[in-house]
């Protein structure tokens, strides 16, 4: 106990020293008080403030929903899934018993219905539920790298206030892809031509990469569910197929069969937020970048996002590379990836058309073609383990909507796992385009991996990870966290004039960080 102590008030102090966040506005800059919400928390995934004033929370790994009471802390588990999912618990180390992988995630997504209070009570859900090895005993992933083979279901539960449980189970999809690497997973209900959607981010699966590296990528067929942005009704249709009523009947790419792609060409998108600003309706993701180009994007309706053909903006910085390279230990020196080779991006997004590509609206890090050939070849001819390359990897996108803490209202917050901070980009008043560069706040040894505000804006809520690293093919390393598996409230308590240092640029030097390909 004593050394619990110790570590709470070890990251109270240490988090106490960095909420006053690094920008300047007008003359003054912000200040926040700090408070540990909840912890011992198996990987907290999603939180959400719900219209009842508690904070809902998923557990990645402990495959469960808890609700927490923000004022005091107190929680209660709504729903235990860990008999829903057919492979064993990871250790510590990040093995599995038995020798099977775990995969990117695990329980991630939730989101509430908008009538929560009001007659449907209904949570959404995504969690992975399936291994299938790919190896000839079906334990393990296939040899020479070709894939980690698991399934992600989507499940609408019931929530019963009286009995304090989530019920009912009803599936809308149980045949989405899964990997141990870029599962995406965020969730998010948005309006679409006067009603609302169900939209879930599904990554790339690391097709292409370290234990995926022999796996083809789909992230530009959309007859594939790989590196997309899917759509399902809130409410199941007359349809007869009992997935296909939750499909809407009119998404982009129905033709032969139902289809719940949305928009492609995705890497893996972890953030999806949605938010009206000046009478137009924008839904905003994030979405991880290889070695650069971490990206935000405004999603719409059948639109190509470009992976992998294009890595950030059509810029020509990933001309002759593709969008990752792994050392094939068995040829040194050469090419290991199904990704396709990148001859040029401008042509390609040319190629894609003006009527159907879409650009990033902001990159963070677009590093230089010279850079990133270097970084190419020393990974090709040594390991990933010895390259460095700066990024933030974007965990999830929030939009700050409240007019509190000034020059705040319309912002995006995008928490960050290798950054360790909230980064906020300033929208313009349309909304289209971002008008700031990062301005970053609440740095610290903690690895952000979802963002929620207060009704009132007062709050962020911020969950971290409880591990140092994701659950994709990156080692654990035990040193480079703090603290793990917590609910962290910044609470704004108003302005101070002190002298603030100058907004934090958008670059650093090229080894400044190292940093896991999310």
């Amino acid at each position: 106990m004593m050394q619990y102590n110790f570590l709470l008030l070890g990251i109270l102090l240490m988090l106490s020293a960095s909420v006053q966040a690094q920008t300047v506005i007008g003359s003054m800059h912000e200040k926040f008080s700090v408070r540990i919400i909840a912890d011992k928390l198996s990987d907290p995934w999603s939180i959400i403030h719900g219209p009842d004033n508690h904070l809902w929370v998923t557990e990645a790994r402990g495959y469960r929903v808890c609700r927490i009471n923000p004022t005091n802390g107190k929680k209660q588990i709504l729903l235990d899934l860990s008999s829903q999912r057919n492979f064993p618990r990871y250790d510590r180390m990040g093995k599995a018993n038995g020798g099977k992988p775990w995969p990117q995630g695990g329980l991630t997504g939730m989101t509430l219905h908008p009538q929560f209070l009001s007659g449907k009570p209904f949570v959404y859900l995504a969690y992975i539920y399936n291994f299938k090895g790919a190896d000839s005993d079906g334990s393990g992933c296939a040899v020479n790298s070709g894939g980690c083979y698991f399934t992600t279901r989507l499940v609408r539960y019931r929530y019963n206030a009286t009995q304090q449980k989530l019920m009912g189970p009803e599936l809308l999809c149980d045949s989405i892809p899964g990997s141990n690497d870029h599962n995406g997973g965020r969730l998010l209900i948005a309006p679409e031509g006067g009603q609302n959607y169900l939209f879930y981010s599904a990554g790339d699966l690391g097709a292409g990469q370290f234990d995926n590296g022999g796996r083809p990528n789909h992230a530009q067929d959309t007859r594939y569910y790989e590196g997309k942005i899917l759509r399902f009704n809130l409410e199941p249709d007359r349809d007869a197929g009992q997935y296909d009523r939750w499909i809407p009947n009119d998404n982009p790419f129905n033709n032969s069969r139902q289809n719940a792609v949305w928009s492609y060409g995705h890497r893996n998108a972890q953030g999806l937020a949605y938010a009206l600003i000046n009478g137009t309706g924008y839904m905003y993701s994030s979405e991880h970048g290889p070695y650069s180009d971490d990206e935000v994007n405004i999603i719409e309706k059948g639109k190509n996002y470009g992976h992998p053909l294009v890595i950030g903006y059509a810029d020509g910085n990933y001309d002759g590379l593709a969008a990752s390279v792994s050392n094939n230990t068995a040829l040194p020196g050469q090419w290991h990836t199904t990704y396709p080779l990148i001859i040029n991006e401008k042509q390609n997004a040319a190629k894609i058309g003006k009527a159907l590509y879409r650009d990033p609206i902001k990159t963070l890090y677009p590093n230089s073609h010279e850079f990133l050939t270097d970084l190419f070849n020393n990974i090709k001819q040594n390991s990933r383990k010895d390259a460095e390359w700066p990024s933030e990897a974007p965990s999830s996108i929030a939009v700050y909507k409240s007019d509190i803490i000034p020059g705040w209202k319309n912002s995006l917050l995008l928490p960050t796992l290798k950054g360790n901070k909230l980064v906020r980009l300033k929208l313009n008043p349309s909304g289209n385009q971002v008008s700031s560069d990062t301005i970053n706040y609440f740095k610290g040894e903690v690895r952000y991996r979802d963002a929620t505000v207060s009704p009132d804006g007062k709050s962020i809520y911020l969950a971290a990870d409880s591990n140092a690293i994701s659950s994709g093919p990156s080692k654990q390393d035990p040193h480079k966290v703090s603290y793990r598996g917590c609910i962290i409230e910044f609470h704004y308590v108003g302005q101070d004039d002190k002298p603030s240092p100058q907004p934090a640029s958008s670059t650093v030097p090229d080894k400044a960080i190292k940093r896991k390909q999310e």
